[in-house]
C-alpha cells in the first residue's frame, strides 16, 4: 500500500475517533449547560454566541442540519433560557438568536473547564506543537467552507 494512502486511512481513523469522542463530549456539556438539554444543542449554543446574532436558517447553513432539528434545539435553547429570539433589524418577519446572558455566562463556565482540562492533558506538549494543532485543525475545518464556495460559484449562486 502507498505511503500516501497509509497516511489517508490513518487520518480518517483518527478522524473517526476524534468524532466519536466530540459527540460524547458534546452531550455531556450540553448535560453541564442544562440538565434537560439534548446534545447537539451544546454546539448550537456555542455557535450563536460566537456568531450570533443568526437567524435560524444560518444555523441549518452552517452547522448542515435538517430545519427541523435545528428549530426542536433552538425552542429548546429558548425554553430554558439560553437563548433570546428578537425581530431580524434587515426583515422583520424575520427574528434573530442570540445567546441569552445566562446562556452566555454558562457557556463561559464550561469553557474555561474545557480550556483548563486542555491545558492540563497538552501540559507536556511544546506551545509550538499546542499552536500548529490549532492552525492545522483551522486549516482542514476551512476546507468544506472553500468547497462549499466553490461549489455555489460553479452553480452560479452566491454563498452564504
Amino acid at each position: 500500500m502507498p505511503a500516501g494512502r497509509e497516511a489517508f486511512i490513518r487520518l480518517e481513523r483518527e478522524i473517526g475517533l476524534l468524532l466519536r469522542r466530540s459527540r460524547a463530549i458534546s452531550a455531556r456539556l450540553a448535560g453541564e449547560l442544562h440538565p434537560d438539554l439534548d446534545g447537539a444543542a451544546y454546539g448550537l449554543l456555542a455557535l450563536l454566541h460566537d456568531a450570533g446574532p443568526l437567524r435560524a436558517s444560518d444555523l441549518v447553513n452552517l452547522l448542515d442540519l435538517d430545519k427541523s432539528t435545528v428549530s426542536r434545539q433552538v425552542a429548546s435553547l429558548v425554553e430554558l433560557g439560553l437563548v433570546d429570539r428578537a425581530p431580524d433589524p434587515a426583515d422583520g418577519r424575520a427574528q434573530v438568536l442570540t445567546s441569552s446572558a445566562e446562556g452566555t455566562a454558562r457557556l463561559q463556565r464550561i469553557r474555561e473547564v474545557r480550556r483548563a482540562r486542555w491545558e492540563a492533558d497538552l501540559a507536556d506538549w511544546p506551545a509550538d506543537d499546542v499552536a500548529a494543532l490549532g492552525d492545522l485543525l483551522a486549516r482542514f475545518n476551512r476546507i468544506r467552507e472553500a468547497r462549499e464556495a466553490r461549489e455555489a460559484r460553479e452553480a452560479g449562486a452566491t454563498p452564504d
